[in-house]
């Protein structure tokens, strides 16, 4: 190890790499209900709780839209599973989920620049997508507002990938797509040439709401949505095509990410790094890097996960896995798991109207149970106060470990990844840890909601 971190130095000094900052999103208001919802329509699992939120069959016609109808009429019908809301206790008045619905923001940005001259953009880093997607100049003025906007025209490196386009779907019929073009994307000092670029032309609420200028998927190429001609044909990411590139030795192929909440201890600045691991870190976790072999046959980064303990109770979760994602806020983790979590902190239920688990904010740092999950092999503590995501109202917190419902896997967004420093290495196809604890936990709640 000794040897790749000395590659690693001398690569950062020969290329000047620099911490990518992961800039707090200052009109990021957590909600917890708002966050969960997202994930149901990003993932489209079924809940296996009570709430309002579920998917329901909707029949579809194929036909042209009448100009005195918002909707086709005639042609082939065709069955839409679409994410829906329940109005009423006994579910007899459904309608459709909204943007208002749930969390469109994302608590983290970071700068990236594009083009030549450099255009910078505030994105989402997202280790659970894997399209470049940003807000360009060929959306509508008023969706435009508020944002960086990439102006391809003014790029002289700028190209136009005739035919190629890209569309992002969600469960409850949203989506944001556009065409495609390829340019200078430069991360942290490091420069990826010809990166495929994909430029928003249409955008939903869902995606237009938020604070950021687009994402930048970490993910694999897989489930990039790009296509030729009407046909899939996904296009690499920026970490794929550092490594298709040629000069990043296999020692830099990866990135490293470090979260930290707003309650942590003099407000550290959370950030992500690209072609070398921050030593300081790791050493000052006492533990050498825990390593898991990813499977990205599905584009995510999974990786086994087949226990978890509560109070230094096992929990057995035989053939279990889960996915590392830093574009979801929560945890997910099986309902054999939240009732272990829940049945150890004092005063918390399950809230039907919230559709997730709440407890107490009186409950004290002191009185939270210690509670792991697996990464290949090691247990990982999720620190205390990341276990309380956001205020519920009638003096609760809405949990920070919500149920996955019928998802085959675990979801370890932020709830996790703020409780260690995370090593992304793609060129070896693994994923590593080790823990980042604050020495004190802060479990205040806030003085208004």
């Amino acid at each position: 190890m000794e040897a790749i971190i000395q590659a690693q130095s001398q690569f950062r000094l020969d290329r000047g790499l620099a911490k990518v900052k992961a800039v707090r999103n200052k009109n990021y208001q957590r909600d917890g209900t708002k966050s969960y919802v997202y994930l149901l329509n990003r993932f489209g699992f079924e809940p296996t709780k009570p709430g309002p939120y579920f998917h329901a069959h909707s029949i579809h016609q194929r036909g042209l839209a009448h100009p005195r109808f918002h909707f086709a009429r005639g042609g082939r019908a065709y069955v839409q599973r679409v994410l829906s809301k329940k109005h009423d206790p006994q579910g007899k008045q459904t309608g459709v989920v909204t943007a208002e619905d749930q969390q469109n923001d994302s608590m983290y940005l970071c700068e990236v620049s594009i083009g030549t001259p450099a255009q910078k953009l505030n994105l989402d880093f997202d280790t659970g997508s894997s399209d470049l997607w940003v807000f360009s100049t060929e959306l509508n003025k008023h969706v435009q507002q508020g944002h960086k906007v990439f102006d391809f025209s003014a790029s002289s490196t700028f190209k136009d990938l005739s035919g190629k386009s890209w569309k992002i779907s969600y469960g409850d019929g949203s989506s944001a797509s556009g065409d495609c073009g390829s340019d200078k994307v430069s991360i942290g000092g490091l420069t990826v040439k010809n990166q495929t670029v994909e430029l928003a032309s249409q955008l939903a609420p869902q995606f237009a709401q938020g604070t950021g200028d687009g994402l930048l998927g970490l993910a694999f190429p897989k489930i990039n949505t790009v296509m030729t001609d009407g046909k899939s044909d996904p296009a690499e990411t920026p970490v794929s095509n550092m490594i298709n590139q040629g000069d990043i030795p296999k020692s830099s192929q990866l990135f490293t990410s470090a979260f930290y909440g707003e309650r942590d201890a003099n407000s550290p600045e959370s950030f992500y790094t690209f072609g070398y691991i921050d030593t300081d870190l790791v050493s000052k976790s006492g533990q050498d890097i825990s390593w898991a072999d990813i499977d990205s046959s599905k584009g995510f980064w999974q990786f086994p996960s087949t226990s978890a303990s509560v109070n230094g109770k096992h929990i057995q979760l035989s053939g279990n896995t889960a996915i590392a994602d830093t574009g979801t806020t929560l945890a997910l983790v099986s309902d054999e798991v939240c009732e272990a979590l829940y049945e150890a902190i004092p005063g918390a239920m399950y809230d039907s109207t919230q559709q997730g688990y709440v407890f107490p904010t009186s409950v004290k740092a002191k009185d939270m149970p210690v509670f792991k999950v697996a990464v290949g092999d090691k247990q990982f503590v999720i620190q205390a106060e990341d276990l309380a995501f956001a205020p519920a109202g009638n003096d609760t917190w809405y949990g920070g470990v919500q149920s996955r419902g019928e998802m085959p896997f675990d979801i370890l967004g932020d709830t996790f990844l703020k409780s260690v420093y995370a090593i992304w290495d793609q060129g070896n196809k693994r994923f590593g840890v080790v823990p980042k604890i604050e020495a004190a936990q802060n479990l205040d709640p806030p003085t208004s909601e």
